[in-house]
Order: structure tokens, then C-alpha cells, then sequence
């Protein structure tokens, strides 16, 4: 039997109408969208079954200098236009306005949006993805989580079936750079940060980044995604990595620890979850511990599928140029095919609980007095708060005191606080040099 051959890609969108794109936005990653749209055209168009026509870009100045890649006739100032012009409306201004306007618009004339902001989702997801639903439109954000990494897809359909635990990781590059070198190098926060900066590995003004609000932003769209509830971002414990030292790194790659800022999503029993960030002791053997430079992971644990690990550039313009063109593409096939992209699951009405409720393990390291009796003492206030000790090592001598680091097992933050804070009114306790949560 003869097999029947396909049609040519162009032939078989003959019939089919073009669909329309709209860019908000002409920065480093818009510039990289409008560049592989255009080389990339055919591919795009056999992939979701019609041509993808870039119909405008909307800019601040009509005459900042752009690539040879961008049509000048195709840029305005006039971004609502754009936005309410197009089939699919890709936003990658930034920030919460005009952004969060521009976006209800398009999706309230039916057009689908690519977004990667995700201060925008953090702080307004559930209103958008609400008039998502009431227009039958749909809302795409795979690069505001984590670049070219694919978690947002695996979360919401590849895990639709499985009940997932857990999510963990490294979701800041910025940070894990500067966290690398000063452990590599043994350098200051202050220095690895100029450096960082200089290279443009940092912003000008890095409180977002070193202080753990954009982890924190992608940690509350991650909890979203997994456990199916909403979560905004000031309910998001956050610790950023401003006040790590050199010492304190050292210290815990000596004791086989790399230290990270993790984002954590997890459940805590079979009503609430806990989310947060934190800078975090992660053990040589886990693979967290290995991701290096300005690289994301993320690790999602779940009852079925047990552990996964998604890795790869997290920033940049190309990384999330292709998490950007993956949704675009995705959405396009969609359109002409019919139908919509998964919806947003229905909202679980979950807890989210502080760090007190849920359950880890510290590692603090104090200095106390030379004197018989201390860690007798030291140990007694675990005891007392029902708080396991899994081990008490002495690491220095430092003007007549001693350095120990004691390390727990997986207790109750309410109880490991509770510690921390009697063992800083223990008289023979002359200083607590550091407390820092560490994962199993």
C-alpha cells in the first residue's frame, strides 16, 4: 500500500488565516522573540499549523536604536493597540503597570498572553488567570518561573495525574553566582557582588535578587502550580543572602554542605502548605548541591513519579526567548486547532502556614565558653523543646572559647526557634554565629 504523503507546510495553510502577534515590549528578550520569529518562521509555522504574523511591537521610543531583525514600521508607542490587535499578545514589559492593565485588556478581547513577568503573576495571578477564564482566553507564563527550564509544562500537565509534595530549588541565578564564587573563591558578599554587577550577572540595584523577592515571587507561582491553591507573595517567608559570609560558607563545605537560596513549596499535613526562601545548607550529595553559576533547578517530589529534576539556564535572553516562543508556539497550535490550553485547576482552599508549622532540620553554630558543663546545657535546651540532636561538632578555639556547630534532626520550626532563642539567653552562649535551615 502506498503510504498518503502530507502536504507541503505551506499548502496546508493555504486556508488557514495568519495568526496575529503583538509584542509589548523591545528589550533584551523581546528583541531575542522578534529575531527567532522572523528566522524562524517556517519551523514555527509547521509546528503549530499556521503562520505566525507579527502585526506590532510596542515600545517607550520610537527611537532607541534596534537590530536589523525589528521592522521599524512595525513599532508604536501604542501599546493598547497592540495589545487589543492580536491574537496572541506577548508581554514582556516587566513590572505591575502598565503591564497588569495591557494584560486584561488583551485577554478581555479573547487573545491569548505569553507573559514571563512574574511580579505581575506574583502579585496579581489569580485576577488575571479569573479573566483568563471569563473571556476563554488563555494565559501562558512557562518563562517566569525559571527561563528555558520547562517546569510551569511539567507541573500543570506531564504531573496532572500524580499528587505532587514538594518543590524545591535553585530559581535565582544571580544569587547562586555570587553564592558560587564566594565558595569557590573565598570572597566577600560585597566583593562577589561588584563583580557580579560589572559583568551584568547583578542589577544596578540587586534588593530583589539578593534579598530573595524574585525567589520568592517564583516560589509562589510554583506552590500555585503544584498544590493547585493560591498563594500570593506576602505570604512567602523570605530570607535573602545579603547577611552570608565567607566564614559561614566555609564552615559548611567543611562540614559537607553547600550553602544555596533554595525556594521551597511543600505540604504540611492534609490542609495547608508552607512556602519560603531561604538561604540553605544543602548536602554534597544531593544534586542541588552541584548546580553552579547563574544555572536553575528544580526539584519536584510527588507520590507516583517520586523524585524529578529540571535543570538549565534560568535568564538571559535567548533561555527565556525559548520558553517565551515555546508557549507562542503551543498557543498557536491551539488557535487553530481549537479548544484552550489546560485551565487552571480549581482552587484547593489550602492553608498557607509559616515556617513554625512545618517540620526541618538547622544547623546553628554558636561560640561559648571553655567550661565543663556547656554543651551538657546546650543539649538539655534541645531536649526540653523535643528537639533531636544528631550531632555536636567543635570546630574551633577562639580566645579562650570554643566554636561548636550542632545540627538537629527534622523538628518543628516553632521548637527549633524556640531553641535558638534560649541557647542566646544561655549566659555561657557569648555569641550565635549563624543559624541555617538544612535540607535532608
Amino acid at each position: 500500500m502506498t503510504p498518503i504523503q502530507p502536504m507541503a507546510g505551506a499548502q496546508a495553510r493555504a486556508a488557514t488565516a495568519p495568526v496575529r502577534i503583538g509584542v509589548l515590549g523591545c528589550g533584551t528578550v523581546g528583541s531575542e522573540v522578534i529575531r527567532l520569529l522572523g528566522e524562524r518562521a517556517e519551523d514555527f509555522a509547521q509546528r503549530s499549523g499556521a503562520d505566525l504574523e507579527l502585526t506590532g511591537i510596542a515600545v517607550r521610543d520610537l527611537e532607541t536604536p534596534r537590530g536589523p531583525h525589528v521592522d521599524p514600521a512595525l513599532l508604536t508607542t501604542d501599546a493598547r493597540a497592540v495589545a487589543t490587535n492580536a491574537d496572541i499578545v506577548i508581554e514582556l514589559i516587566g513590572g505591575i503597570s502598565p503591564a497588569r492593565e495591557l494584560v486584561l485588556a488583551a485577554l478581555a478581547t479573547g487573545a491569548t498572553v505569553v507573559t514571563g513577568n512574574k511580579a505581575l503573576l506574583a502579585a496579581h495571578g489569580p485576577e488575571l488567570f479569573d479573566a483568563a477564564a471569563a473571556s476563554g482566553a488563555d494565559l501562558y507564563y512557562e518563562a517566569a518561573v525559571a527561563g528555558a527550564v520547562p517546569v510551569v509544562y511539567a507541573l500543570r500537565e506531564s504531573l496532572a495525574g500524580d499528587t505532587v509534595t514538594r518543590v524545591l530549588g535553585i530559581v535565582n541565578g544571580t544569587t547562586n553566582y555570587i553564592l558560587d564564587e564566594m565558595a569557590t573563591k573565598g570572597l566577600s558578599f560585597d566583593t562577589v557582588l561588584a563583580t557580579a554587577q560589572e559583568l551584568g550577572f547583578a542589577e544596578a540595584d540587586p534588593t530583589a535578587d539578593v534579598d530573595g523577592h524574585d525567589a520568592a515571587a517564583k516560589a509562589a507561582l510554583l506552590a500555585q502550580l503544584a498544590f493547585h491553591t493560591r498563594v500570593g507573595i506576602d505570604q512567602v517567608s523570605v530570607s535573602g543572602i545579603r547577611n552570608v559570609t565567607a566564614e559561614d560558607i566555609a564552615q559548611a563545605e567543611s562540614a559537607g554542605y553547600t550553602l544555596k537560596l533554595l525556594a521551597i513549596a511543600e505540604r504540611v499535613g492534609d490542609d495547608a502548605i508552607n512556602v519560603r526562601v531561604a538561604p540553605t545548607l544543602v548536602p554534597h550529595t544531593h544534586p542541588l548541591s552541584s548546580v553552579h553559576g547563574a544555572f536553575n533547578a528544580i526539584v519536584v517530589e510527588s507520590e507516583s513519579a517520586g523524585r524529578l529534576m529540571f535543570y538549565g539556564q534560568g535568564a538571559g535572553g535567548a533561555p527565556t526567548a525559548s520558553a517565551v516562543l515555546s508557549d507562542v508556539v503551543a498557543a498557536a497550535s491551539h488557535k487553530v486547532r481549537g479548544g484552550n490550553a489546560p485551565r487552571e485547576s480549581a482552587y484547593a482552599a489550602l492553608r498557607v502556614v509559616g515556617p513554625e508549622e512545618t517540620t526541618y532540620a538547622q544547623r546553628v553554630r554558636v561560640r561559648v565558653a571553655d567550661e565543663p558543663g556547656v554543651l551538657a546545657r546546650v543539649a538539655g535546651s534541645h531536649a526540653e523543646h523535643g528537639v533531636s540532636i544528631q550531632s555536636v561538632g567543635q570546630l574551633a578555639d577562639v580566645e579562650g572559647d570554643s566554636v561548636v556547630a550542632i545540627v538537629t534532626h527534622p523538628s518543628r520550626g516553632a521548637a527549633l526557634t524556640a531553641v535558638t532563642e534560649e541557647l542566646g539567653n544561655e549566659p555561657a552562649v557569648r555569641e550565635i554565629l549563624s543559624v541555617t535551615p538544612v535540607e535532608a
